[in-house]
């Protein structure tokens, strides 16, 4: 937990004051201190300046930085510095360069490019962390340990071909095993050696993002690259808590990043952090739905925002500033959703490179005179001011997501049927039906714990992994509602088809069949006809982009098509399943559609808005030792008036009680302690 770190909500961020001289990092102190610092993330490229070669280490440097701060009421957060091999490593030792997807051998240069199954790398990566944990084992400044830093991409190099049979030879235990996951017997790829297995590169059987001839040989090398990554990691973290067995330990996930499987990689942080950056044309639900992502993928415990830009980005084609009061909202909109830090990526704006125009606490002028300076002040005076009150409070949800990492990835790779079904997109579309309401979400995987919920959501789910539709039929068996969507129930775990009908496994829980799928032209569209009214749901709404062709096995015909040759055939149906309901929807419905149909089903299972607020007010809440704490986020650039009912609350930073309503401020929020 963090509230065993330090008692109040972390404030602070990345801090580069090996750019610097000595002169500007005792400024630094001083405006640190007038902005509520009180942690920063340290070490986190400096791996060049520790290690000059492979036998000398220099941390003096790190010593002396590390005991400033601290003296100065400062925290740190220690990285492992090797986010970023030196020269000299890439110069010695070829190996620890990635190749990329053509072929081609990087050269020593930007980030992120070490290989993940170098031996040089995880040789010296590890060997650093352990030197870093023993020298700081025992000192007082180090809270969090920060592994590495944003891991990602991918590389195709010899060492990682020879990894990949390593890893498939663990998974399949036999080529057969894999020639059948593979379907290999199509156009003639049957293996019967080990050494005849290549990665899928541009080279062989990719051309592009999202185009593989063999979707399980690319599904398993997805898999693989994020296993090897998460390795890496795990090599890290296990010399650290070697040294310091009750270290706190985490390193910065990126949300919705699609390379990394984010659950798989919760099981072995202390603490989910994760680095928030919208651009300014993002949708607040959007982001309110990643938060939820890094709040879900460790069972719903609070995770940390470990960076986010005080004022703009630097590799957006538009860095638009935040406009004024905007950092703050997004800050608290960060913790409604379950984060107890903000912090920032960085406190001082670099000279140079390709970061030099990224946001920064203090700008290049240097001083304190600046509009950003003056909200992180307020906002790091507000955080003091609430003391330890939100630490490890927890977010109460009775309706959750299904969101999986591999089917994301068997689902962009299909060949087919349509270029314009984006996975995320239609989780983001199901979720902001509640999001609008201010009904609070869970976003969980299949190894999740259902029983926990009323309603579960699982918009496209392709693959259906071992075990998953007995345990959906549990669920649904005893009393709760299901929910999925065309494009479902397709696959198992190596993107075969299971065949006997679509949606597969899922027959049996949905009372359906499923024939064709319709995959229409962006300008084309049908139509979804509500036979009956449930609730306010009735009339004409419009569907398109895919259109599954259904027959009922037992299911109730709710709505059906209003066009083209399938005009009368089922599009909406409900399959009552043991004291629970299944539903699906064949066609991907307009907002105001699958808006109407959420609401219903949360009506039916009595499920209610944190509060009713109007339209760009969101409202959340957090728990703890039955105390709730009520966050009032108005995304408006104009003034809102929010009725709070019978509501016992107090604003927690004036500590004024509240009467029966409140105004927003626009791009402001309030927190109110309710009774």
């Amino acid at each position: 937990m963090i509230s065993s770190k330090l008692p109040k909500i972390f404030y602070g961020g990345d801090y580069n004051p090996e750019q610097w001289d000595k002169q500007t990092h005792q400024e630094d102190l001083g405006m640190f201190k007038q902005a509520g610092i009180d942690i920063t993330t340290l070490n986190v490229f400096s791996w060049a300046r520790n290690q000059p070669d492979e036998v000398t280490y220099h941390f003096e440097w790190l010593d002396e930085l590390i005991d400033s701060l601290y003296e100065s009421g400062i925290y740190t957060c220690l990285a492992t510095s090797t986010a970023a091999h030196p020269a000299w490593m890439a110069t010695r030792y070829p190996d620890i360069l990635r190749t990329d997807k053509d072929g081609r051998k990087r050269k020593f240069g930007g980030r992120h490019n070490s290989c993940p199954n170098s031996p040089t790398y995880r040789k010296y990566s590890v060997e650093i962390a352990r030197r870093l944990a023993e020298r700081y084992k025992d000192h007082p400044a180090i809270l969090v340990w920060h592994i590495s830093n944003e891991y990602g991409g991918d590389c195709y190099c010899e060492n990682c071909e020879k990894a990949f049979r390593v890893w498939l030879k663990q998974r399949y235990g036999t080529l057969d095993a894999v020639n059948t996951a593979w379907n290999t017997g199509f156009w003639g790829h049957t293996f019967y050696d080990w050494d005849e297995i290549v990665l899928p590169d541009n080279r062989s059987e990719e051309w592009g993002e999202n185009s593989s001839s063999f979707q399980g040989i690319s599904l398993d090398y997805s898999r693989f690259n994020s296993d090897s990554m998460l390795e890496c990691y795990r090599l890290e973290y296990d010399a650290v808590r070697s040294v310091i067995p009750d270290a706190l330990i985490t390193t910065n996930l990126m949300g919705f990043y699609k390379p990394l499987d984010y659950f798989k990689w919760a099981k072995y942080m202390d603490i989910v952090s994760w680095d928030n950056y919208p651009g300014l044309d993002t949708p607040v639900s959007f982001t309110a739905l990643a938060h939820d992502l890094m709040r879900g993928i460790k069972n719903g415990e609070p995770f940390m925002l470990m960076e986010q830009t005080p004022s703009q980005q630097n590799w957006q084609a538009y860095n638009s500033l935040k406009r004024p009061g905007v950092m703050r909202l997004w800050s608290y909109q960060a913790v409604a959703h379950g984060a107890d830090t903000v912090m920032f990526f960085q406190l001082r704006r670099s000279a140079g490179a390709c970061e030099k125009f990224h946001g920064a606490v203090i700008e290049h002028v240097g001083h304190t005179d600046t509009r950003v300076f003056r909200e992180v002040s307020e906002l790091g005076h507000e955080l003091q001011q609430l003391g330890d009150q939100l630490l490890d409070s927890r977010i109460e949800a009775r309706v959750a997501i299904l969101f999986d990492w591999e089917n994301w990835w068997a689902v962009e790779k299909s060949s087919g049927p349509t270029i314009a079904l984006k996975y995320v997109e239609q989780i983001h579309k199901y979720y902001k039906a509640f999001y609008d309401r201010n009904v609070q979400v869970d976003i969980i995987s299949v190894d999740s714990e259902f029983s926990h919920y009323d309603m579960i959501l699982a918009p496209v789910l392709y693959m259906v992994k071992p075990g998953l539709a007995e345990k959906l039929e549990q669920f649904t068996s005893s009393g709760g509602t299901f929910v999925t969507t065309f494009f479902s129930g397709i696959v198992g775990e190596s993107d075969l088809v299971t065949l006997g009908g679509y949606p597969g496994e899922l027959r049996k829980l949905l009372g359906i069949w499923v024939e064709e799928i319709d995959a229409l032209l962006p300008s084309m569209g049908n139509r979804i006809v509500m036979n009956n009214t449930l609730g306010d749901l009735s009339g004409d709404y419009k569907c398109g982009m895919l259109c599954d062709l259904l027959h009922t096995e037992g299911a109730e015909v709710l709505a059906r098509y209003g066009e083209d040759f399938y005009q009368g055939m089922p599009v909406l149906t409900r399959n009552t399943f043991g004291q629970g309901e299944a539903w699906y929807i064949a066609s991907d419905g307009e907002e105001t559609f699958i808006a109407g149909l959420m609401k219903h089903l949360c009506d039916q299972k009595r499920i209610q808005p944190v509060l009713d607020t109007p339209v760009g007010v969101e409202a959340g809440c957090r728990v703890k030792d039955g105390r709730k704490f009520l966050f009032l986020l108005n995304h408006n650039a104009e003034a809102a008036s929010v009725d709070l009912g019978n509501l016992n609350a107090e604003d927690m930073l004036s500590n004024n009680q509240v009467a029966s309503s409140i105004e927003v401020p626009a791009r402001s929020s309030i927190l109110l302690s309710v009774k």
